[in-house]
């Protein structure tokens, strides 16, 4: 072996042990030291289905939305229990896979991971986290590979580089919600996509790697029913560009269908509609902006989807997707460039080809986006351009690369030549950066503590505790009402309904469970209503129950006198009579207005 050689296979091995090395120290520091627990809706629902199949319940569920009892209740035409009711809103591959771990670890036992004294983090909500930084860090791994298929090692490094500094990647992981599992099954299906492309343009057959992508986006489509989309960008081209014309796609359509069948047949028996309840998220982007607004009605037919303004409606999605797509790829600024490379003319016909099927499935995807709608959120469930990032990155590196070898003073500078590597790095690991210190700092303080709670407005303790929290106070033959239903259901373990916006609707929840023998132990009101904005937007979702999500903040502001609200209006007096005992949670911002004395809870 040559002296060079030796030189250049020590800077590999030194290079690769510090990836990995800054790979172990982020993953250990944000697991355990920056760990605050789980802050999405939609994460904490999927990881209390998780737990309800762990236990062989099947794919129910404890958080009860109105207008999915609505549903069932129409299509059996009687009443529906409301303990070990059937879910329809989320894909099940994630709950599947979280439930086999709840499994092997115990968490099925009701009894088992109950938080400690002390402890502000519930434990199972890193067992979560964990789950979903796992498959980021597997997605690392694929995307190095298939980058370095394309391009070369080079390019595959820094692009694994920016993904370990994303910080809109770790916050995904850290939040539970699917996004992670989505990213490394997206990453395996393109994949192979691009093995067929290479197929393709070499002569051959390109029938096997192609319909294995299909498998991949097939169980894609069940971790989120909206990558379907992706799917059907991959079919089109899947059909121009793979002989036999039209086979491969018409297989993959067929892949996807019978996935589809299961769950599609499920969902009919139970909500008369093969989609279910989670056909009703295009109201959040064809209706009037808000998922929850209808989630929340007990009656669909009064709330009935109004396409008014239909092409203004999708205009205005499609253009929010363009003008934010830095922030919705992850903030790795090349990966926007992606769309340039597509004026120039790469030599290997593999890597140009492969581009058109990338723009097509994300074409697809941001189309079927301005249908369903997304938001600038910080962690919206219909995330989907984030799955694109890591092959857009390597797109835009790849021009960025080519540019920059062609200056003369580069050219010239041997030193110059990776220069725009660090510059490039650096710039999209400066958010990452810049917040660690800070978070590092307050992780420290508290870890014995198991860390800092999204708080507001999540804070489980409040909710887990048997002693003095929700879990303690009520039966799991109870329900309770919530503006937070979803962290009731996790936390507490207990059947939680999302809280109507009107006293009609509520009666309507409240007498059902009363007749079926799971009758209304309280109202649970937190930061996540009374904190959602100013005044007229509280009004505006809460409705008849305004004053009832306000009444802690006043009451907190008259200390202590205490000017009470909620039962001085005339709407919701019924529920001030039979919930009359206010119990402090978290001081009067959570507050829990329960049928009797928590002292007497207790002893019942």
């Amino acid at each position: 072996m040559s002296i060079t050689s030796s030189q250049l296979d020590t800077g590999i091995i030194i290079r690769r042990s510090l990836f990995f090395l800054v790979l172990i120290i982020l993953t250990l520091g944000n697991l355990f030291v920056l760990f605050r627990g789980l802050n999405s809706p939609q994460a904490m629902d999927q990881a209390q289905i998780s737990r309800e199949i762990a236990r062989g319940n099947g794919f129910t569920t404890k958080l009860i939305r109105p207008v999915a009892y609505y549903q069932a209740q129409k299509a059996q035409n009687s009443s529906v229990s409301l303990v070990g009711f059937q879910d329809t809103y989320h894909s099940p591959l994630n709950p599947l896979i979280n439930a086999a771990v709840l499994k092997l670890i115990g968490a099925d036992d009701p009894d088992a991971w109950q938080m400690g004294e002390n402890e502000m983090v519930f434990p199972l909500d890193r067992v979560i986290a964990t789950v979903s930084t796992l498959f980021f860090l597997m997605a690392i791994g694929v995307n190095y590979l298939l980058i370095s298929r394309i391009f070369d090692p080079k390019i595959a490094g820094v692009g694994a580089i920016l993904m370990l500094f994303c910080e809109t990647m770790w916050n995904y992981s850290l939040s539970g919600l699917p996004q992670m599992l989505m990213l490394l099954l997206f990453s395996c299906a393109i994949y192979f996509v691009y093995r067929a492309v290479e197929a393709a343009a070499e002569g051959r057959i390109a029938m096997t790697p192609a319909i294995i992508a299909g498998v991949f986006f097939t169980l894609l489509a069940l971790t989120h029913w909206m990558t379907v989309w992706i799917a059907l960008g991959y079919i089109i081209f899947a059909a121009i560009a793979f002989r036999p014309r039209g086979i491969v796609g018409l297989s993959v359509l067929a892949l996807l269908l019978f996935a589809a069948i299961g769950p599609m047949l499920r969902n009919e028996s139970i909500t008369d509609s093969p989609f279910g309840t989670a056909f009703l998220t295009l109201y959040g982007g064809l209706g009037s902006g808000s998922e929850s607004a209808v989630m929340r009605t007990i009656d669909l037919e009064a709330e009935p989807l109004v396409l008014d303004g239909l092409i203004s409606k999708i205009l205005r999605t499609t253009l929010l997707q363009a003008t934010d797509i830095i922030p919705f790829l992850g903030g790795i600024i090349i990966a926007p460039l992606f769309f340039i490379s597509l004026l120039h003319p790469f030599k290997r016909a593999a890597i140009a080809n492969f581009r058109w099927a990338i723009l097509l499935m994300w074409v697809s995807a941001a189309f079927g986006l301005a249908f369903f709608g997304i938001s600038k959120n910080e962690l919206d469930p219909n995330q989907l351009h984030l799955l694109f990032a890591p092959i857009m990155m390597a797109y835009g590196l790849a021009f960025i690369s080519i540019l920059w070898s062609r200056l003369d003073f580069v050219a010239s500078t041997p030193i110059l030549r990776n220069v725009h590597h660090f510059v490039i790095i650096g710039i999209c690991a400066l958010p990452l950066v810049l917040a660690l210190p800070m978070k590092v700092r307050v992780g420290m303080h508290l870890r014995d503590r198991g860390g800092v709670p999204h708080w507001p407005p999540y804070y489980a303790p409040a909710l887990n505790s048997k002693k003095a929290g929700l879990k303690g106070w009520i039966t799991d033959k109870q329900i309770t009402f919530s503006d937070q239903p979803w962290a009731v259901a996790w936390y507490a373990d207990r059947v939680s309904v999302w809280l109507p916006p009107t006293y009609a609707g509520f009666e309507k929840i409240e007498t059902i469970a009363a007749d079926l023998q799971t009758p209304c132990a309280g109202v649970l009101i937190s930061p996540l209503s009374h904190g959602s904005g100013g005044l007229s937007e509280i009004a505006a979702q809460y409705k008849d129950f305004t004053f009832m999500v306000l009444d802690g903040r006043t009451f907190f502001t008259n200390y202590p006198s205490g000017v009470s609200l909620f039962d001085k209006d005339p709407k919701i007096q019924g529920v001030a009579k039979r919930y009359p005992y206010r119990q402090p949670l978290v001081g009067m911002d959570m507050v829990y207005y329960g049928d009797r004395p928590v002292r007497a809870a207790k002893e019942n």
